[in-house]
């Protein structure tokens, strides 16, 4: 009997390279993050803050935690779920802007 090893030898999601580049991407925005928490850019800080929060959340959930390779639908869910989070978070930044 032969025993058919081509599916337990298939790689399942990123190659270690581009994790590593992935991974360097993550430094450089954290170096980003720390950068512009030190210039004084008004309301602006909060919006690229959160921009690049956003940007490598993005990074983690898609290669890291291989949202990338998913089915649609469970992607379409994940998606759902961030924009009502975004909502939230919205809806907290009216509040505090307009006490």
């Amino acid at each position: 009997m032969t025993h058919d090893t081509t599916r337990e030898n298939a790689r399942h999601g990123p190659s270690y390279g581009t994790l590593t580049a992935i991974w360097c991407g993550l430094l450089v925005l954290t170096v980003v993050t720390v950068g512009v928490a030190g210039v004084d850019l008004g309301f602006w800080n909060v919006v690229v803050a959160m921009a690049v929060a956003t940007a490598k959340a993005a990074l983690v959930v898609l290669v890291f935690m291989h949202l990338k390779y998913e089915n649609w639908v469970f992607k379409g869910f994940v998606l759902m779920t961030f924009a009502i989070l975004a909502i939230f978070i919205g809806f907290t930044f009216f509040d505090t802007a307009y006490r």
